[in-house]
């Protein structure tokens, strides 16, 4: 069969065998083979590639949500593209595909739209963010076709940027001591538009530190407030520590001022003031006088025993009871201060007191007088130092002040001196606290007439103007038989001053 054919021929002929033998047996193999048509025809025989007959070929998703202002909207962007390896996009987009997106909320996805590719491989669609981070999480999903496999992305919060905000606090300028008042915080973003979240008020009273005094949570409004009772001149504040949509703030400083719910006492051009300066009592709590009797704490008494109360005193802590009573102070603020009397007159005298703050008399100071220490002058506490305080005391077993060796009717708790600032004793060495105050009277904290209100309020309680102008701050409790003092001081001080 092969007679006739040159020998040049014979080569050629023996190749085309050879190709046939070898086309046959790879596709027996079943492997793909790129022929004569070159990189189409092999593109349609790979079954790892689009439209192939190995199936669909792999694509990637991808998300993005840009951040925004809570209430503006973002623009949701998803990217399809196809993936050589199936795990990295080739840069190959995929047009005309739907694409799905999701929004989280509440735990649940819920649609937002559905966009088809463009040319790019490219589409996008808006959704507004909300405050909560937890609703700004968004997922895309393809569903693929004959072409593609399916892909998805996600999920991806969408991050806020933070509005500026300002937070303010309000309130009144001043307020009457005792009565409450609203302050008011109000934080809104530089917008205008209400935050509703924690804030913190600060309060700081004159001379101290800044303290938390509350927290409040705004309302849908922005809005809270609170009821307080200042009590003394303060200042307020608010810090909110911001939120995933609103940045923090801190207020600028609101002060209120306390003014005294009582007339403040005004004394005449030139009067002295105390040698002895005393803080101020705490104030007082509670409508009217709130009087109290009862027995001597052990904290009292340990402060009383070496100062008003030692060993040989003729009443022991049994015999004696502290008076607890609200009185009004100079400057017209209401403060509470204590004494001690005898058990005998401790009723009077605390009613007394009462009577006092009812009728709005004055009183400088009311601490007990332990409190200025032992005196070796008096051998009791120091009456010196309570005087020039002008200190209201009653029970301090001690001397009299100026006769050495001479109790005090003080000594048995049934005496009484009220303001002795103003209201000064002639003592043997003249006249103390001090002698400005002689001949000078006041209607509200000085009296040197049995007929001034303040003494005949005493009076009408029981208590004695014992010796008049010659110690105008000393009073006595009367006994059951009318006599302003015991026996004792009167065999002691017969008819002389008796302090």
């Amino acid at each position: 069969m092969i007679r006739g054919l040159g020998h040049g021929m014979i080569p050629g002929m023996l190749g085309r065998c050879w190709t046939s033998v070898s086309i046959l047996i790879l596709a027996v193999a079943g492997l793909a083979v790129v022929g004569p048509a070159g990189p189409a025809a092999a593109a349609a025989a790979d079954p790892g590639g689009p439209g192939g007959p190995g199936g669909p070929g792999a694509t990637v998703l991808t998300l993005s949500a840009p951040a925004r202002y809570a209430g503006r909207p973002t623009e949701l962007i998803a990217t399809l593209a196809s993936a050589a390896d199936g795990s990295a996009a080739d840069g190959s987009p995929v047009a005309g595909a739907p694409v799905t997106l999701e929004r989280r909320v509440g735990g649940a996805w819920t649609a937002v739209a559905t966009v088809t590719t463009d040319a790019t491989g490219r589409a996008a669609a808006t959704a507004v963010l909300e405050r909560d981070p937890a609703d700004n999480v968004f997922r895309a999903g393809f569903a693929g076709d004959a072409t593609y496999a399916s892909a998805a992305a996600g999920p991806v919060t969408a991050a806020l940027v933070r509005h500026t905000s300002r937070v303010r606090v309000r309130g009144p300028e001043q307020v009457v001591d005792e009565r409450r008042v609203p302050v008011r915080v109000v934080w809104r973003t530089g917008a205008g538009e209400a935050v509703a979240a924690r804030v913190r008020l600060f309060r700081k009273v004159r001379g101290g530190a800044w303290t938390l005094a509350r927290t409040l949570v705004t309302d849908a409004e922005g809005r809270a407030e609170v009821l307080v009772r200042p009590r003394h001149d303060t200042a307020w504040r608010a810090t909110a520590t911001g939120t995933p949509w609103a940045g923090r703030a801190t207020s600028a400083v609101h002060r209120i001022d306390n003014v005294p719910p009582g007339e403040p006492v005004v004394l005449p051009q030139g009067a002295p003031r105390p040698r002895v300066t005393l803080p101020r009592q705490a104030r007082a709590a509670g409508a009217g006088p709130q009087l109290r009797v009862g027995p001597i704490p052990d904290g009292v008494w340990r402060s009383m025993v070496g100062r008003s109360w030692r060993p040989g005193c003729p009443v022991g802590r049994a015999g004696l009871r502290l008076v607890r009573v609200n009185y009004w102070g100079y400057d017209g603020y209401r403060y509470r201060g204590e004494v001690v009397a005898a058990a005998s007159a401790a009723d009077r005298i605390g009613r007394a007191l009462a009577a006092m703050h009812e009728r709005r008399f004055p009183i400088r100071s009311m601490y007990r007088v332990d409190r200025f220490g032992w005196s070796e002058r008096l051998q009791g506490a120091d009456d010196y130092g309570s005087m020039a305080a002008g200190n209201t005391s009653a029970f301090n077993c001690r001397w009299v002040v100026g006769r050495p060796g001479v109790r005090s009717p003080h000594s048995y708790g049934r005496s009484l001196d009220v303001n002795p600032w103003e209201n000064p004793y002639r003592a043997s060495h003249g006249w103390t606290p001090n002698g400005w105050w002689v001949g000078r009277s006041h209607p509200r904290v000085a009296w040197r007439s049995p007929s001034h209100p303040f003494v005949r309020l005493m009076a009408a309680h029981g208590l004695s103007w014992t010796y008049g102008r010659s110690d105008s701050h000393h009073f006595d409790a009367r006994g059951g038989t009318g006599r302003a003092l015991p026996a004792p001081v009167e065999r002691a001080c017969g008819t002389a001053v008796c302090h």
